[in-house]
């Protein structure tokens, strides 16, 4: 077997060269030992909280769905992946529709994208399929994909595998791919975008700055610039770039101070709540646009806001938010107030979540309108292009197509926690010296985690309780 580091198949080749892989018409022989190499690898969920993948595929279900959507405004790492790497996320899938034992396995892609759709479709392999999605926003939400594609929906608090379908995100199944050939997940693809000279996807090393990746980008082109991780909608404002790019990182937009999307994310609780109870004028608005509503879910974000009226806790009236997505669509685009319902159903999901961490008692029966689907409700549905304009992107180029070659740095600095579950733990020496793709840390053998590598080769350089620094120089 190919081991991590050394050189990995070329891609052209790679059903004849992996020896773990055999492909036949209507069948998919895949030997235990691959959930062993996507452990080993240390894949994780690359577009979402970095779930590590290896548990996911343990499991058993009758659809994969790759997540394509990527409905956030100006990210593009997803589709860039699937135009220049068709081949190895097609058998990324075949891997995880063998280790789960789907006979399914479709690519969720939004219909607009006419050559990503036809890029995949002369490749597909038997069992699977693309499904173009309406062009609107969060068509990339599990729950909201899952309807779209196989037309199942998950119960309040459910996860995928409760109706027998793994979503996988773009990246991840590229992992997965190269993880089964002996390549371990050591870059991170990322969209930089907004404010910058030359918007772009970039290919840079796990625990690059962030200040490197926008330089790829060309650098900033404003004066007086704020930086947005993640998405406009679902990101945070970052204002230290001598942080780390994690396996979870999707992207970077950068925006000015003042604009709208920085300034929201910048509110704080006491501001949220004391406007809020104020302006409130129960329209419902975002509960009638609200995506995990229309799915049938009892999540009411007026009720949540009616509640900021009341003395006491007001608990019927919030109970539904611990099923919010937290997507923001009723803070930035709903509400004709201008107000934050988003930020007053998250604070009370972390509240419910904690009282039900301390013993509280579950909410084990919630209330499911199935005769609600949102196919029913179109004109409930939030356009990305309308959403664009309405957050104030519409200015900024829309494109980012990828770099291949990966950003060259000097140092890293790896976090030994980029995924759910326990961080993993160091298995190198200090002043040891390392190669790309050697394994530095570990992952728990007791609880959920995930294996780390060297993203450059160096020396290490400096280790502590929550990263590793590796020099090159």
């Amino acid at each position: 077997m190919r081991r991590f580091g050394e050189t990995p198949p070329t891609w052209t080749n790679e059903f004849l060269e992996y020896p773990i892989v055999f492909l036949i018409p209507n069948l998919i022989f895949i030997e235990v030992m691959s959930i062993d190499q996507i452990a080993a690898g240390g894949v994780v969920g690359a577009g979402g909280a970095g779930f590590p993948t290896h548990v996911k595929l343990s499991s058993r279900g009758d659809v994969v769905v790759v997540n394509a959507a990527e409905c956030e405004p100006l990210l593009h790492k997803d589709k860039e992946l699937i135009r220049n790497y068709a081949d190895r996320l097609i058998f990324g899938l075949s891997v995880s529709m063998g280790l789960i034992g789907a006979s399914r396995g479709i690519f969720g892609v939004k219909g607009k994208y006419v050559d990503v759709i036809a890029g995949l479709r002369s490749g597909l392999l038997s069992g699977m399929e693309v499904i173009p999605l309406d062009d609107i926003y969060p068509a990339g939400d599990e729950l909201v994909l899952i309807y779209e594609t196989v037309g199942r929906v998950v119960a309040p608090g459910g996860i995928p595998l409760s109706v027998g379908v793994v979503v996988l995100n773009v990246e991840t199944v590229f992992n997965i791919a190269a993880a089964v050939g002996g390549e371990p997940v050591t870059d991170k693809f990322i969209s930089v975008s907004g404010a910058v000279n030359s918007p772009c996807t970039v290919r840079a090393p796990v625990g690059a700055a962030l200040s490197v990746v926008i330089s790829a980008a060309g650098g900033v082109n404003i004066s007086d610039p704020a930086f947005v991780v993640g998405g406009a909608m679902m990101g945070y404002i970052e204002s230290d770039l001598s942080k780390p790019v994690i396996k979870t990182t999707g992207g970077v937009i950068v925006l000015p101070k003042d604009h709208f999307v920085v300034q929201r994310k910048l509110w704080d609780w006491s501001q949220v709540k004391r406007i809020g109870r104020a302006a409130c004028d129960q329209c419902c608005f975002c509960t009638e646009l609200c995506p995990r509503n229309l799915l049938g879910h009892p999540i009411e974000p007026h009720r949540a806001m009616r509640s900021l009226g009341f003395s006491a806790d007001a608990k019927a009236d919030v109970k539904g938010t611990q099923f919010c997505s937290e997507c923001n669509l009723c803070s930035y685009c709903s509400c004709p107030e201008g107000l934050d319902p988003r930020n007053v159903c998250a604070e009370n999901k972390r509240r419910i979540l904690n009282e039900i961490r301390n013993g509280a008692e579950r909410w084990t029966n919630p209330p499911f309108r199935k005769e609600r689907p949102m196919q029913h409700f179109k004109n409930r549905r939030m356009p990305t292009e309308r959403l664009i304009k309405k957050i104030g992107l519409a200015s900024y180029v829309n494109k980012a197509p990828l770099k291949s070659e990966v950003i060259e740095v000097d140092r890293v600095i790896i976090p030994l926690r980029q995924h759910i579950g326990a961080p993993s733990t160091p298995v190198i020496k200090l002043g040891e010296q390392v190669k790309k793709g050697d394994l530095i840390a570990q992952k728990s053998n007791t609880a959920i985690g995930a294996n780390i590598h060297a993203s450059i080769s160096g020396k290490i350089t400096n280790i502590s309780n929550d990263m590793i620094e590796i020099r090159n120089s």
